[in-house]
């Protein structure tokens, strides 16, 4: 394997904003959440299969963008979530740009998420890569994340932050085995007997002077694909189903930002549906496992007990070159070019994040979490790019659809795993 190259990219601790413009003591963590509406008005295609070609028909459930706002000794941090599959075809770069550039952000101060949904519009900034429905909805929704940044910002003030951990079956690994002449295939399944990550973080905040919760964030590990190519309809889908719930029970102005967790393997117990049954009393899947993920997101919320009020609050993101593997038709010997993979890592108090900008398999995001120093990380996919599956050297061996899709050499998973604990470890002490 090549040497790992990190190129470029580094975000430092800046400027917050001028001094005196956020109120509260020096060290008092401070935080401003926001919500808007990113539902398409015109059909759209939607991400994420590429059997299913036509526009969409109609909305069952609205699409939205959230966004958090951390301060601390004049430094920042923006986490945002969107009901979007992720930032492919290079769109992370134009939507993040121009959030960089109004709000005066550094690189690092901002992870720009996806919750992975297939029932989402294609963000498409290349006119002749796309449908015109899908370029004008990338103009329009680079607008909205703009101003949803903005208003996070604006509504910065003194706040608690309190962590829990949950479990939930909705997400199961879905490499499953299949005997074929004489041997094993992998195919695109339900595996249950497989080892997976089913914890559901959860992040509460609250405003120091009381009331209700800002929000309440969180993280789980799967796909959002239990809608499959025969659905037309837009929708969040498990995470953003989960989202719609924790919001319309607790009420007001709460915001309950998803974000996808190491879910290159991990599928919906129910997957690729082709819609929302309901017939004869059915509950349709996705809005029951939305429903069951929100209801652990609650749950655990009322029994947080461990709270933080002050920081720091740091961040950096870093281009990482990973080992690339041939492609067929490649002459035999033929060194492959390094694959670029963005990494962001940030700290809010004692609470970890790392972002990903790729399908990070589920066994190596439960190395990350082992190996960080804070108590819990969040390990963020989907995150300020889109670089492919990052398997598991494991699953190298054995093939399958990710194996195969992927751009990457075997080990390249374990090496952006070691690299992102690293990274955490440079992160500024709590002194």
């Amino acid at each position: 394997m090549n040497p790992l190259r990190i190129t470029a990219g580094w975000l430092g601790l800046s400027l917050c904003l001028a001094a005196g413009e956020v109120r509260g003591q020096e060290n008092d963590l401070l935080v401003g959440t926001a919500k808007i509406d990113i539902t398409p008005t015109l059909p759209t295609t939607l991400s994420g299969y590429a059997s299913r070609t036509n526009l969409s028909k109609g909305v069952h459930d609205p699409l939205s963008a959230r966004a958090i706002a951390f301060a601390c000794r004049n430094q920042r941090l923006v986490l945002v979530s969107t009901d979007l599959i992720g930032f492919y075809g290079n769109a992370a770069e134009p939507l993040r740009q121009a959030i960089l550039e109004d709000c005066q952000l550094k690189p690092g101060q901002l992870m720009l998420a996806a919750i992975h949904t297939h029932s989402a519009p294609t963000p498409v900034f290349d006119r002749a890569k796309g449908h015109p429905n899908n370029f004008e909805y990338s103009q329009f929704l680079s607008r909205r994340l703009v101003q949803l940044v903005r208003e996070a910002l604006a509504g910065l003030q003194p706040a608690s932050l309190g962590t829990g951990s949950g479990s939930s079956p909705v997400g199961v690994n879905r490499r499953e085995r299949v005997a074929e002449n004489g041997g094993v295939k992998i195919i695109l399944g339900r595996n249950p007997a497989a080892a997976t990550d089913r914890e559901v973080q959860v992040v509460q905040i609250r405003p120091l002077n009381g009331g209700q919760p800002l929000a309440l964030l969180f993280a789980y590990a799967t796909h959002s694909t239990s809608l499959g190519p025969a659905n037309y309809q837009i929708s969040g889908d498990v995470h953003g189903l989960a989202e719609q719930f924790i919001e319309g029970h607790i009420g007001g102005s709460l915001i309950a930002p998803a974000f996808a967790g190491a879910s290159g393997n991990i599928d919906p117990w129910f997957r690729i549906l082709p819609g929302f049954k309901t017939t004869n009393g059915w509950t349709p899947e996705p809005v029951l496992m939305g429903t069951m993920l929100g209801e652990e997101v609650v749950n655990v919320s009322e029994k947080v007990r461990q709270w933080n009020r002050g920081g720091p609050v740091a961040s950096l993101v870093k281009t990482v070159n990973l080992p690339g593997k041939p492609k067929p038709g490649d002459p035999p010997g033929t060194n492959p070019p390094g694959i670029p993979l963005t990494l962001s890592v940030a700290r809010v108090g004692s609470l970890g994040l790392v972002g990903i900008g790729g399908e990070l398999f589920n066994e190596l995001g439960l190395a990350i979490k082992k190996g960080s120093p804070f108590p819990m990380t969040l390990v963020i996919t989907h995150c300020n790019g889109a670089a492919g599956y990052l398997p598991a050297q494991e699953a190298c061996a054995e093939g399958g659809y990710e194996v195969q899709s992927s751009p990457f050499a075997p080990g390249a998973g374990e090496t952006a795993a070691q690299e992102a604990i690293a990274l955490l470890k440079t992160l500024p002490s709590m002194n």
